[in-house]
């Protein structure tokens, strides 16, 4: 068994103008803040003023990211094909109508209608693009430039949760979409057209080491390839679902509606420690060990809220702790694919490994709350977040490629 890639027949630019790095961190911040953390500040003055409930306006929402998962996998192919300046030039070019479109939805069908747009938008702009872009560009530096692209990345809803929360004090929801898709259409559109321009060589054949053709096909289908995606997905899970569920957890245990909200705030920026540690980490592991180490760090930090009432000072370090899991995930995400097959196909083989994860991230808010319904308490739910996230590190461990 090994972890080693193969990287035949890559042309990779070693070093990039940093103006690529600096774009992409701009464009991901603008397009996660406009296309995601836009929403929820937005969610109670869309249901006051349209009467449409809660649940039915994050439905619509989540049907995009449903949808940007499955588009990422044609996407991915087109990745490998035409590089990322056409790709991302695209998507912001769909994503400002798109977003536009949840602005001025007559009708909760065209609301809905609007984000499944906006969800084939996001397969294009989201991290996957940027993912594929500096990993091929970088080559053996791209740990340190996706590093530098998620930290900025994560300072997204810092930036337009409160921006958001100015133009609904200002103008109407549908007019704050409005802005939203301009200043999306304004940065994002010329950043991706004019900056994103290193060589792109398209994907040749990719082969194993003894010189036989490896399909995308070959490898998907593998037992390595299906037991880290799989493993991956329900980590995720665990942890999205973890976190959108943190508020009630705390509150359940005496902790103060506004503390709560502020420690999952303080788990967000856990998220910042955990990319900044994984470099480190990859210096030292193995992809296999390492996958395992995050894994196995993310239910342990679930299972400690799961089992530790307070105090409330506790409580707020372990929610770090699970950020800093969540964070090294994200990038764990991004390398383990070329970890273990190379950068020849990293943009077709991303997208069927992301697919999955992103869905599961997509359904954790709906399927968390109903898992503690059905189990009768948050803390319950936990420990069954706990048991499932263990079982994944226990089945990463089996997924070195052969």
């Amino acid at each position: 068994m090994s972890d080693r890639p193969d990287t035949t027949g890559v042309e990779v630019a070693r070093q990039p103008p940093r103006r690529v790095l600096a774009a992409l961190c701009l464009t991901e911040v603008v397009s996660w803040g406009v296309l995601y953390y836009a929403f929820p500040v937005a969610l109670s003055s869309i249901t006051a003023d349209t009467g449409w409930s809660a649940s039915a306006a994050t439905a619509a929402f989540s049907a995009g990211l449903v949808v940007s998962a499955l588009a990422g996998i044609p996407v991915g192919r087109w990745l490998d094909r035409a590089g990322p300046r056409r790709v991302m030039t695209a998507g912001s070019l769909l994503a400002a109508p798109a977003a536009a479109g949840v602005g001025l939805a007559p009708s909760f069908a065209w609301f809905v209608t609007a984000w499944l747009i906006a969800g084939v938008a996001m397969a294009a702009v989201f991290y996957q693009a940027a993912f594929a872009a500096l990993t091929r560009w970088y080559g053996p530096a791209r740990v340190r430039a996706l590093t530098t692209l998620t930290l900025a990345a994560g300072l997204s809803s810092t930036v337009f949760a409160p921006l958001t929360s100015l133009l609904l004090e200002q103008l109407s929801w549908r007019a704050t979409y409005l802005v939203l898709a301009v200043v999306l259409a304004v940065v994002t559109v010329p950043l991706h057209a004019f900056l994103l321009t290193p060589p792109w060589t398209p994907a040749p054949e990719d082969r194993h080491r003894d010189g036989a053709p490896s399909s995308v096909r070959s490898v998907v289908r593998s037992r390595a390839f299906l037991l880290l995606s799989g493993s991956l997905t329900v980590t995720a899970f665990g942890l999205y679902a973890a976190s959108l569920t943190l508020i009630p957890l705390l509150t359940g245990r005496g902790m103060s509606a506004s503390l709560a909200a502020t420690t999952l705030g303080l788990l967000g920026a856990g998220q910042l420690l955990g990319r900044v540690g994984y470099a480190p980490l990859t210096a030292r592991t193995t992809p296999t060990t390492r996958t395992v180490t995050v894994l196995a760090a993310s239910a342990v930090a679930i299972g400690l809220l799961a089992a530790v009432p307070g105090p409330s000072g506790l409580l707020v370090v372990l929610a770090v702790l699970t950020g800093a899991a969540r964070g090294a995930g994200t990038l764990l995400q991004a390398t383990a694919v070329a970890d273990r097959w190379g950068t020849a196909r990293y943009g077709a083989l991303s997208g069927w490994f992301s697919a999955p994860i992103t869905g599961a991230a997509a359904l954790a808010p709906w399927a968390g709350t109903a898992l503690a319904e059905s189990l009768g308490s948050y803390p319950a739910m936990f420990a069954g977040l706990t048991v499932v996230v263990a079982a994944a590190a226990g089945a990463a461990a089996f997924s070195a490629r052969p």
